[in-house]
């Protein structure tokens, strides 16, 4: 499959990404990423070794948007949790030694 990933032509092949990924020891993700083999990668990551790239070249939307038409499992930003509501310092103490807290 052709894509352009940073203003540059690349042929991907689901077997030729891979192969480029096969040693890669994934490192922590905290954003998107994208599921190769058993591991999960951050898309940036998977972009660099792709693409032969510095990371501040490409964005990963372009990444993402290669690694799905291939048929990868990507996953986004995980979504924010519900705010909970905030306590004092006297209703965080009350609470802590089991008194109600009253709003």
């Amino acid at each position: 499959m052709r894509c352009v990933i940073a203003r540059f032509p690349f042929d991907l092949t689901k077997s030729g990404v891979l192969e480029s990924m096969k040693g890669v020891k994934p490192e922590q993700v905290i954003g998107e990423s994208v599921i190769i083999g058993r591991r999960t990668y951050p898309v940036k990551q998977v972009g660099q070794v792709i693409t032969r790239q510095d990371r501040r070249d490409f964005s990963t939307g372009e990444v993402l948007r290669a690694m799905t038409q291939l048929g990868f499992t990507c996953r986004g930003l995980p979504r924010a949790a519900v705010p909970t509501r905030v306590l004092s310092p006297l209703q965080q103490a009350s609470a802590m030694l089991g008194i109600p807290v009253t709003a």
